[in-house]
């Protein structure tokens, strides 16, 4: 099973790729983490917040693998601990699937890609840059898997 980190965005700045690269590195071969950057949508020429979701929906689709369970990051998503997120990798894990995570660009995701997920969740309440949510998610998986295997990087 891969994870896969689609963020809209690039050209993030070093602290952000080496604190993804630590927690990326950490996951065991079965279960890797890998990001798939998707190229912002330039805000030129008078396009509006939803013509730009709607041009990054379709970027966002083409990088996601067929038969991915799509998760989208969302500022209304659901609350989860560290330990629902680990349980919840542990049923992906049985099922197989590969899980693409996806952070939406300045603008968010399009509603409509939103209510195909087959899950929202919200990393946190506050107003985060999306290159952190990229470090903050990889570590959540980390730890996630951590507590799956009782190694002693969770610490209750």
């Amino acid at each position: 099973m891969q994870l896969i980190i689609a963020a809209v965005g690039h050209k993030m700045p070093a602290w952000i790729e080496a604190g993804f690269n630590e927690y990326s590195k950490r996951m065991p071969p079965e279960i890797r983490i890998h990001l798939k950057e998707i190229k912002p949508v330039e805000r030129s020429g008078g396009k509006t917040a939803e013509t730009a979701m709607a041009l990054e929906r379709s970027r966002i689709e083409a990088a996601l693998p067929k038969g991915a369970r799509i998760i989208a990051l969302d500022e209304h998503g659901s609350d989860l601990t560290s330990m629902q997120l680990s349980q919840h990798l542990a049923q992906w894990q049985q099922d197989g699937r590969d899980v693409a995570f996806v952070i939406g660009g300045a603008d968010g995701l399009a509603a409509q890609f939103k209510a195909s997920a087959e899950a929202r969740i919200r990393i946190s309440s506050l107003t985060l840059p999306h290159g952190m949510v990229r470090v903050m998610l990889a570590e959540q998986l980390y730890r996630a898997w951590s507590i799956t295997q009782n190694h002693p990087y969770h610490r209750a």
